[in-house]
């Protein structure tokens, strides 16, 4: 894909709209040089009342959660950086796409500890056209070497750039191996996430997932469990998952943002096992989670349109 073709007009900077073109960072910034970044992404989805937002007021109140943790001290509030997100939306006059609001220390410093009192923040919201992260087909995973992180070196419900080292390290790693992507294990040796995604299993009619502590508890998950359990009357199980489980499951899949429900063909064990579930099948439980999530998402079911903004 060119890098111009998902460009859009407008970016949102500390109050002002900004040409995408203009928006510019220093070298010597703090967050520059020590990842001290935080950010959300959001989708952006076309209904016949017009483009939502889908569930802004989760991700900005993440947002903001991230940001203290990071020792900032925003100047906006919720609803005002919530505005931000659908004035941008408004001006871009796009009905679908990608949102990126994000926090950063400007200040040119070169300490470690960064001074919330007097270091000043940069409030930045992007907004570019829609995208297709991963493949519309099921994909084919594998268990890198690399584990996540361990939670007692951060705070896992933060949504940190400088986590995503980590997940960088794994992609490199996955793709050296012509996988589309890897299954992380924490370093109990249990079954965490890939590098931005949740994974979900099923064996018969029961959604397993791993409990959190070890993952980004991610807003699409929250979604797709409660869903699942509300119009489908499927069970959920929230669980430490060891990878030799993966044999006893039906079928797989991620979830998050970018790929929404993105069904898993393959997992290749650390013994270099393949595992194949069920996919394709119109029935799949998986194909019919991703078909619910798109009519919610899209504005079609009457008792989640409150999720849209």
């Amino acid at each position: 894909m060119s890098q111009t073709s998902f460009k859009t007009d407008w970016v949102w900077h500390n109050w002002k709209f900004l040409p995408w073109d203009d928006a510019h960072q220093h070298h010597v910034t703090h967050s520059g040089h020590y990842g001290g970044w935080v950010f959300e992404w959001i989708r952006v989805y076309p209904t016949q009342a017009g483009a939502k937002i889908f569930r802004l007021n989760l991700h900005i109140e993440r947002l903001l959660y991230s940001a203290k943790v990071a020792g900032m001290r925003v100047p906006y509030s919720q609803s005002e950086i919530e505005q931000a997100c659908i004035d941008l939306v408004e001006k871009n006059k796009i009905q679908a796409g990608y949102m990126r609001p994000f926090i950063s220390f400007w200040a040119w410093s070169m300490w470690l500890h960064p001074d919330a009192e007097t270091m000043p923040l940069d409030v930045r919201v992007s907004f570019w056209k829609r995208w297709k992260y991963l493949s519309e087909d099921s994909i084919r995973v594998c268990i890198p070497s690399t584990r996540r992180i361990h939670p007692s070196t951060s705070d896992m419900n933060a949504k940190l750039c400088g986590h995503y080292a980590n997940s960088i390290q794994v992609s490199l790693e996955v793709h050296k191996r012509w996988f589309d992507e890897g299954l992380l294990l924490d370093t109990d040796w249990y079954i965490a996430e890939w590098p931005g995604e949740n994974i979900c299993f099923i064996q018969w009619n029961t959604l397993i997932t791993p409990s959190t502590g070890t993952i980004l508890p991610g807003i699409t998950r929250k979604t797709i469990m409660q869903i699942a359990k509300e119009e489908m009357n499927i069970n959920i199980a929230e669980r430490k998952i060891l990878p030799e489980e993966i044999t006893q499951f039906d079928e797989a899949f991620f979830v998050w943002t970018a790929a929404e429900v993105t069904p898993i063909a393959s997992i290749t064990l650390e013994n270099d096992e393949v595992v194949r579930f069920t996919t394709g099948e119109e029935q799949s439980t998986t194909n019919r989670i991703s078909s619910l999530y798109q009519r919610m998402v899209h504005g079609e079911i009457p008792q989640y349109v409150n999720w849209l903004f």
